[in-house]
C-alpha cells in the first residue's frame, strides 16, 4: 500500500509540471504577462472577479494565467485565496447615483436627461475579424485607430473624452469628430437613474429598505433557507456564472416567465468605497472600484392592492459586465413572482433552483468530481449487476419453454 501511494503521489507532482509547460506553451512564444491580461484581457479579468467574489483585477489576471484563461478554475483560485483575507466589516452601502460615468445608456427614452453616453462598447461593431491584430505590436493608438481621437482618460471630474466622442447627439459637445481634430467636455453632473424618474411620477414600484436597515446576509458564512430573501438572491447571482444566468434571462424573454422587460438604464463607472471603523466612528473612503448597473423595467398589469406599474429587475457587477448585470436584472424580476402575486411555473422564478444551480465552483466541483477514483463504487455496482443478471438467467432457465400459439 505505502508503494501505491508513493507513486501515487509522483504521478501527481508530475502531472504539475506537465501543467506548467502546457500553460507556457511555446518557448518561442513571449510569455504573457499579468499586467497584459489586466490591461488587455479586462472583460474576462471583470467575469474572475464576479465569480470568484473578490475586487482585485491584479489577482484576476494571475488567475487567468495560472488557469490557462479558464475562467470557472480561475473563480475557484479566486474563492480559495479570499477564504485565507481576514474580514474587517461591511462597507457603507455605494452610492451609484454619484457614479463617475464611462457609459450609460437607455432603451426607454431617447432623450434622456444627462444624456446617452455610448462609451466603450462592441454593440454597433461588425463581427469581422480585424486581422490587423494578429501584426507585430503598435504603439498604443486610439480605441478609434487615429491619433486624433479621444483615449478614453477620465478624470474626478467625470471628464470622458471617448464617452463624449461617441454621444449619439451630433449636437452634443464633443461628438463624432472628423480625423485629427478632438474635443473634450465634461459629463453631465445630473444623470438621474430612470426608475428613479418613473418613480417621481408614481409609476415604479418602490424600493423600501427592510426595517432597520440590518446588515446584508453573508452566503459565504451562513447556510440558505428557502425562500431566499432579495439580498441572498443578489448576492448568489452577483457571483454566479454568466453563462448559466444568460440562458436563464434569454428564458424568461421567450416566455418561460411572463415578463416583457425593457432596459431601463446600464451605467459603468467608478464609484467610491468607503468603511466605517470601530475607533474612528466615520466614514473613511477606500478608494473606487468599476461597477455595472443594470435596472430592467418590466411591465405589471397590477393586482387587488397595488395599481398598474413598472416593476424593476436590479443587477449589479464588478468591472464592465453589461452581459452579467442584465442577466442579473431579468432573473431578479422573475424571482419576484410571488411578491406580485404571479404563479412560479418556471426555472427562473425557482429561487432554490436558481441559487442551487448558478454556483459554477460548486457545479464544476461535482461534475468533475465524476473523474476521480469510484473503483470501490464502481466495483460494488459491477457486482450487483452480474448477480442480478446470474439471477435472471437462473429463472428464465427453471420457466417451461413456451411455443408460439399456431396461426389460424
Amino acid at each position: 500500500m505505502y508503494v501505491a501511494v508513493k507513486g501515487g503521489e509522483a504521478a501527481i507532482l508530475a502531472t504539475h509540471d506537465l501543467v506548467a509547460e502546457a500553460r507556457r506553451g511555446d518557448a518561442g512564444v513571449p510569455e504573457i504577462s499579468v499586467a497584459q491580461i489586466r490591461e488587455q484581457q479586462g472583460l474576462a479579468c471583470a467575469r474572475v472577479m464576479n465569480e470568484g467574489s473578490l475586487y482585485d483585477a491584479d489577482l484576476a489576471a494571475l488567475a487567468l494565467k495560472q488557469a490557462q484563461g479558464d475562467v470557472i478554475e480561475a473563480a475557484f483560485l479566486m474563492r480559495a485565496y479570499r477564504t485565507t483575507l481576514p474580514r474587517f466589516g461591511s462597507s457603507e452601502p455605494v452610492d451609484t447615483a454619484q457614479m463617475a460615468i464611462r457609459r450609460r445608456v437607455s432603451a426607454t427614452y431617447k432623450d434622456l436627461p444627462g444624456g446617452q453616453v455610448l462609451g466603450p462598447t462592441y454593440d454597433y461593431t461588425h463581427r469581422l475579424f480585424d486581422f490587423a491584430l494578429m501584426d507585430e505590436p503598435r504603439p498604443a493608438s486610439s480605441p478609434l485607430g487615429g491619433e486624433g481621437w479621444g483615449e478614453g482618460r477620465q478624470n474626478g471630474e467625470g471628464l470622458t473624452e471617448t464617452a463624449s466622442l461617441l454621444s449619439s447627439d451630433p449636437a452634443a459637445p464633443g461628438h463624432l469628430l472628423p480625423h485629427g481634430e478632438k474635443e473634450s467636455a465634461p459629463l453631465d453632473a445630473h444623470m438621474p437613474r430612470v426608475p428613479d424618474i418613473l418613480g417621481a411620477e408614481g409609476l415604479m414600484e418602490p424600493e423600501i429598505a427592510p426595517e432597520g436597515d440590518p446588515r446584508p446576509f453573508d452566503l459565504t458564512r451562513e447556510p440558505v433557507s428557502f425562500p431566499a430573501d432579495r439580498d441572498v438572491r443578489l448576492q448568489a447571482m452577483a457571483r454566479g456564472d454568466e453563462g448559466f444566468l444568460l440562458g436563464l434571462g434569454y428564458s424568461v424573454q421567450r416566455g418561460f416567465g411572463g415578463n416583457h422587460p425593457f432596459v431601463g438604464e446600464i451605467r459603468v463607472g467608478e464609484v467610491s468605497v468607503e468603511f466605517i471603523p470601530e475607533e474612528l466612528g466615520f466614514a473613511v473612503d477606500l478608494g473606487e472600484i468599476t461597477l455595472t448597473e443594470c435596472q430592467m423595467v418590466n411591465q405589471f398589469a397590477g393586482s387587488k392592492d397595488v395599481p398598474p406599474q413598472f416593476t424593476r429587475g436590479y443587477g449589479l457587477a464588478f468591472g464592465h459586465s453589461e452581459r452579467k448585470a442584465m442577466s442579473m436584472s431579468l432573473v431578479d424580476r422573475a424571482l419576484k413572482a410571488r411578491e406580485f402575486g404571479e404563479a412560479a411555473e418556471y426555472p427562473a422564478q425557482q429561487d432554490e433552483f436558481v441559487l442551487y444551480h448558478s454556483d459554477n465552483v460548486e457545479a464544476a466541483g461535482f461534475v468533475e468530481h465524476l473523474k476521480l477514483p469510484h473503483y470501490v463504487d464502481f466495483q460494488g455496482e459491477l457486482e450487483l449487476i452480474r448477480r442480478i443478471r446470474r439471477e435472471r438467467e437462473a429463472r428464465l432457465a427453471a420457466e417451461p419453454e413456451t411455443l408460439p400459439e399456431a396461426a389460424e
